[in-house]
């Protein structure tokens, strides 16, 4: 791997800043931000990456790799949770193990946001369509997990049904903002939505750095209570990431595809869910432990992706 493309991620401030935010938790500094401006925040991330991904997605018209880059997202999205559940179900209950692989199946999308950053720093060109890909890949785990969970507990209580955990799937905040500034991206005029650019783009790093921030301190105060389930899910939430980042970049080589667009696709197959899963897991498994899957995505695997996993699958996308 390129020692300066690693270093250069590490100082990348956004990065500093939510290492900033697990120093502040570290030592218990009265540093906060009001959950209201979090919440604000995350819904700007959100609509600013799904409506530039809107715009790019209506210049480039709808091509074969556009339809095989979506394929390949749906389908990652289905076979990650299935294999997760099997390894998990050796050392977790039923419950647990598919909220966690729903969760590593899903995707995170400051993840992608953090990803995105990079490639523009790096001067590299990607779709807009990869915005479509992520969206795409948060409902079909959600849906695998829930239904592998249905399948063997042994207890068989009533659970709700199916279509109202499609429903909240598919109307989960995120997943309807990021859709939504997708499709009005598309269908926006591109004089007009020049007048509006300002706050697409040019603040865009800035808020992110914030987020990453707070991001930080709850990663941090999770992660304390997370570790006395030992070391199985920690070395999971690490190695699983490198492992599906991979099996992204080993199939998207079979297919021309640029470089920056095979990286975000093993950016979303790496990376896992901490804020749509658990808002699906409250009513689908509320006998799964929060206290497990929030922490093992946040604090472990989010961190990890934005240091290491960035670059790393950097270099895999430009070498195989």
């Amino acid at each position: 791997m390129n020692t300066e493309i690693l270093i250069s991620n590490l100082t990348n401030p956004t990065l500093l800043f939510f290492l900033l935010g697990v120093i502040a938790a570290i030592v218990k500094s009265d540093l906060e931000i009001p959950p209201g401006s979090v919440k604000f925040i995350s819904l700007y991330l959100l609509f600013s990456i799904g409506f530039k991904g809107g715009q790019e997605l209506a210049h480039s018209g709808l091509t074969t790799e556009i339809i095989i880059t979506l394929f390949i997202a749906l389908a990652l999205a289905a076979f990650v949770p299935l294999y997760s559940f099997f390894i998990l179900k050796r050392k977790l209950n039923v419950y647990d193990a598919g909220a966690v692989a729903a969760a590593y199946g899903s995707v995170s999308a400051v993840t992608f946001v953090a990803a995105s950053a990079f490639l523009e720093a790096e001067q590299v060109h990607y779709g807009g369509h990869m915005v479509a890909a992520m969206a795409l890949m948060e409902a079909p785990a959600i849906i695998i997990g829930v239904m592998l969970i249905r399948k063997f507990d042994e207890h068989k209580e009533q659970h709700h049904k199916l279509r109202y955990i499609v429903h909240d799937a598919l109307t989960n905040g995120s997943v309807l903002m990021i859709m939504g500034s997708l499709i009005i991206g598309i269908v926006a005029d591109t004089k007009q939505a020049e007048g509006i650019k300002p706050f697409t783009s040019d603040i865009f790093k800035g808020f992110l750095a914030v987020f990453l921030l707070e991001m930080g301190m709850v990663a941090a105060k999770r992660f304390k209570a997370f570790r006395s389930y030992g070391w199985f899910v920690t070395l999971f939430g690490l190695l699983l990431p490198p492992v599906n980042g991979t099996l992204a970049i080993f199939i998207t080589s079979f297919f021309e595809m640029e470089t920056g667009n095979r990286f975000l696709l093993a950016i979303l197959a790496a990376s896992a869910s901490y804020i749509a899963v658990p808002a699906a897991m409250r009513l689908a498994a509320p006998k799964a432990d929060p206290g497990l899957y929030i922490p093992m995505t946040l604090g472990v695997t989010f961190p990890f992706n934005i240091t290491v996993g960035i670059p790393l699958y950097w270099w895999m996308a430009n070498h195989f």
